[in-house]
């Protein structure tokens, strides 16, 4: 096994589960391994308490008038639940087919660590690098980044940058190097439906009262209607159109026809807003999404009950221009104005982020291209991202910079899901990614 590989796998067995109090020291304990392999390789480091988790910082001695970029990336993880579906130990990284099997390989240890050692390779063999270089990695990300505004805001001026580079996105189809250049924003919720003051008897009370399960399914299909589109009240009214440029370019894209969409998700049949491709409905169209539906018994067989309360958990994508407190202000009043009688609902909002959209074609994009073609001996292709960051657009309200999205994972990496993966080839690109990167932006 390489050295770089070796690193991984230390980096990959630590459980850094931000959302689960229970792993705050191995959160921990990860920040400060990381923060001593960038101190091994010389640069200056520093490790900022947050009221949760820490955020590592490193840079290497600023030359005036050179450009800065600012590395960002995230040693947080998702959950490991339904542990019974990995087919090995998610803290116990292991090599299968030419891939690497952990939770965090793709999101998004195997990426940014890629980054780190991209710049340990220049500066071995270089012995400095060709522009200021600053690393921003933080342990909130699958929470949120709920503390990560106010740290840009304490320090501003010490992160001050020409452009940001993130690499947590993913590769349209392996060997084709993918520029992001948007992210769809977010908005998140949980409603809970109460009814009776406990479990009631079906027999003795159902039609007497509301039944809460019943009511949710009704709330839970009003929110759309019946060919895809969203139905909440104003929800489409920002929404920035696709350019016709973004059309015609995404149709000649490989890995992203609705049969790739069949064949990656094994579903059935593709269903969506009409009117639009899956690449457009992913991409660039704006979702409502339910995430968890559950409310009175669950268990074997029987139990006749009327259950007290249901609940559902939501998150809404969101697109240029949408605002994600004015669609959840739409989404609450929504789901009050749609609640049947005898029932009581209450709607508990959860994080959120905004939509992203950057001109691929900037100076730093070309940079980007550029570096992706040295990278993969391959053309970039050039898309918006379905899912969410939601600093990215943070930093260029606060710090004034634009970010590229390099990404390294593909779609079959089970990102977010048991056997989370990420091929080997891609983790190497990523090394000679960022050095070519790093040639490219100080052009």
């Amino acid at each position: 096994m390489t050295s770089e590989l070796e690193d991984l796998f230390s980096f990959l067995r630590f459980p850094s589960i931000s959302t689960d109090s229970s792993h705050a020291g191995d959160v921990r304990a990860c920040a400060e391994w990381l923060l001593a392999k960038l101190t091994g390789m010389g640069l200056v480091t520093e490790l900022h308490d947050t009221p949760k988790h820490p955020i590592v910082v490193a840079r290497n001695v600023h030359v005036p008038g050179r450009h800065t970029v600012l590395i960002y990336g995230h040693y947080d993880v998702q959950p490991v639940d339904p542990l019974n579906l990995w087919t090995s130990d998610p803290f116990e990284p292991v090599i299968r087919g030419e891939r690497i099997w952990a939770r965090g390989a793709s999101d998004n240890k195997g990426q940014m660590l890629a980054h780190v050692l991209g710049v340990e390779k220049t500066l071995r063999e270089q012995s400095e690098l060709p522009l200021n270089l600053i690393f921003l990695f933080e342990g909130e990300e699958e929470i949120g980044s709920p503390n990560l505004a106010s740290f840009l805001l304490h320090h501003c001026d010490e992160l001050k940058c020409d452009v940001v580079a993130i690499s947590d996105t993913g590769m349209v189809a392996p060997g084709v190097p993918t520029l992001g250049y948007g992210l769809r924003g977010i908005a998140c919720c949980e409603a809970i439906i109460r009814g009776p003051k406990g479990d009631l008897h079906s027999g003795l009370f159902g039609g007497a009262v509301a039944n809460p399960a019943a009511a949710m399914a009704r709330l839970v299909a009003s929110l759309h209607a019946l060919d895809g589109r969203v139905a909440i009240e104003g929800f489409y009214d920002h929404v920035r159109p696709l350019e016709p440029w973004e059309r015609e370019m995404w149709t000649n894209i490989p890995g992203v026809s609705d049969a790739d969409f069949l064949a990656v998700t094994g579903s059935p049949g593709l269903f969506g807003e009409p009117g639009y491709s899956s690449a457009e409905r992913t991409w660039a169209r704006p979702t409502a999404e339910v995430n968890g539906i559950g409310g009175g018994y669950q268990g074997e067989g029987s139990k006749t009950v009327l259950p007290a309360e249901a609940f559902v958990k939501l998150s809404f994508r969101l697109v240029p221009d949408q605002s994600p407190k004015d669609i959840m202000a739409k989404v609450q009043s929504h789901l009050e104005w749609h609640s049947p009688p005898g029932v009581e609902v209450e709607v508990r909002v959860g994080h959120d982020g905004k939509p992203y959209v950057t001109d691929p074609n900037s100076k730093y994009g070309l940079a980007a291209q550029a570096a992706l073609r040295v990278a993969f001996e391959a053309e970039p292709v050039l898309i918006r991202e379905g899912g969410s960051i939601p600093i990215v657009q943070t930093f260029r309200d606060i710090l004034g910079a634009d970010t590229l999205l390099l990404g390294l994972a593909l779609c079959d990496s089970q990102v977010h899901a048991p056997n989370e993966n990420f091929p080997i080839e891609n983790f190497e690109a990523g090394i000679r990614l960022n050095q070519a990167l790093l040639i490219e932006l100080a052009r």
